[in-house]
């Protein structure tokens, strides 16, 4: 028989066992002995939900490898992130707005931006609308218990900014979002931004947000998941803006819009209740002045 394949965990459990792995491989006729063919050898067991012995390979056996221990900043996140995705039903909405009068009123703000020394990105726009979106849809802004039969509506806005850091993902709060307007918005993002980049956030810049946005527009892609951050019920994604052709009757138009991916918790949010949400957020995007009524 050719050689059979078996990851040290696996033979190393076959030795405990008392179990001639070479015999087992030949009696099942098979390439491959996973742990779950060492108790009776006969049947196969697909694995059970949670777990992972099957991803305990050998990799160096298929050739050249190099290990890279994962920091423990990256490990808690991965357990976090792993809970989320497994505890979750979360379900993505996807939609787009238009971004031509955000953009001509950043340009027509630029001298001011530089006399004030704050660089108004369209990041800033996103978080006020976010938080205009969170008062007018309280559901949004809710956290459900653990167990699942409480619901907590919160009565404050903090919205929360991903920031890709070397040292991986760090979320630090924007509090009270709602009684903020662009220009200091525009600075704590800024001033967030450097302090996870040099890891300078301080705790209580972290934590409680009500809702998450993860922008990946400075880097590209036209949509993505992204996964919801527990306590929290939804997180919003955007990525680049790109230039659409609309029809007014019949003249085409170019229409620079940014896509937008809204990851919500299925207990909490229905898709109904996801749609009216991101439809009312393209609204306010597309006109800013709507964030002033």
């Amino acid at each position: 028989m050719a050689d059979f394949i078996a990851s040290p965990a696996t033979r190393r459990l076959a030795r405990e066992k008392g179990v001639e792995i070479e015999a087992l491989a030949k009696k099942l006729g098979r390439k491959t002995i996973g742990p779950e063919d060492l108790d009776g050898g006969a049947t196969p067991v697909a694995a059970t939900a949670g777990d992972t012995s099957y991803w305990d390979v050998d990799h160096s056996q298929y050739g050249p490898v190099t290990e890279e221990p994962m920091s423990r900043f990256a490990q808690v996140a991965a357990r976090n992130l792993a809970a989320a995705q497994s505890l979750i039903p979360a379900v993505t909405h996807h939609d787009r707005a238009d971004v031509s009068a955000i953009e001509a009123f950043r340009q027509s703000l630029k001298a001011e931006a530089q006399a004030r020394g704050v660089k108004l990105t369209a990041l800033a726009f996103h978080v006020a609308a976010l938080a205009r979106c969170l008062k007018a849809f309280p559901r949004f802004n809710a956290s459900l218990s653990v167990d699942g039969e409480t619901l907590y509506l919160k009565n404050y806005v903090h919205i929360g900014i991903a920031v890709d850091t070397p040292h991986g993902l760090m979320v630090p709060v924007i509090r009270d979002a709602d009684r903020k307007g662009l220009w200091q918005i525009g600075a704590e993002i800024a001033d967030l931004a450097a302090k996870a980049q040099a890891r300078k956030v301080k705790p209580d810049e972290m934590g409680g947000a009500s809702m998450t946005i993860t922008n990946l527009g400075g880097i590209g892609g036209t949509a993505f998941t992204p996964i919801v951050n527990p306590p929290e019920v939804a997180i919003l994604g955007i990525t680049r803006t790109e230039t659409i052709t609309v029809w007014d009757n019949d003249t085409p138009r170019p229409v620079p819009m940014v896509p937008l991916d809204l990851s919500y918790d299925h207990r909490v949010i229905n898709g109904a209740d996801a749609a009216r949400f991101l439809s009312h957020y393209a609204k306010l995007i597309r006109d800013p002045r709507n964030m002033l009524i």
